[in-house]
């Protein structure tokens, strides 16, 4: 698949450009995954900033982008919340351990353990991404695929504020 990838952290008008597009293979969805066929991803601020290295490289090569909306094409095994086809979306918020104080009390997004799409994980830059399906989201029919994108960071974001 093509991808754009991270190859040496770097200001975005640097000769040669840090983001370059690569052929990388289609990921394989892990267990409790699944795999999405992207179809639009916002730009955001931060991957500007795994592009340039202001957040340091947790994957070399990494490829940005954590505002995904996509279909799911493939599950791994033990995944039951989407179905083929269902278009969802993916945000920067990756993982969680699930067990520390943080997370057993309803603040995940703090947890010392947290993964992160397109920094700790090849993001949406990409025509296909996987992604752990309790760290995704349903997309109403309503939102059109580049209306929704920046609300999966944007939008996160000021919802999460009002909790």
């Amino acid at each position: 698949m093509r991808a754009w990838a991270v190859k040496v952290p770097a200001p975005i008008e640097s000769d040669p450009c840090p983001l370059q597009l690569v052929k990388k293979p289609v990921p394989t969805p892990a267990p409790g995954e699944v795999l999405v066929k992207v179809l639009a991803c916002g730009v955001c601020h931060t991957d500007l900033h795994v592009t340039e290295g202001d957040l340091p490289v947790h994957q070399p090569e990494v490829t940005p982008g954590h505002e995904i909306v996509g279909r799911v094409v493939a599950s791994g095994v033990s995944t039951q919340r989407f179905a083929i086809g269902d278009r969802i979306g993916i945000p920067w918020f990756r993982h969680a351990c699930g067990v520390c104080r943080y997370c057993r009390s309803g603040h995940e997004n703090l947890c010392p353990h947290s993964l992160y799409t397109g920094w700790d994980h090849d993001g949406g830059y990409a025509e296909y991404v996987t992604v752990p399906e309790g760290f995704a989201y349903r997309i109403p029919a309503r939102f059109k695929d580049v209306e929704a994108a920046p609300l999966l960071c944007a939008g996160i974001i000021g919802y999460r504020a009002l909790l």
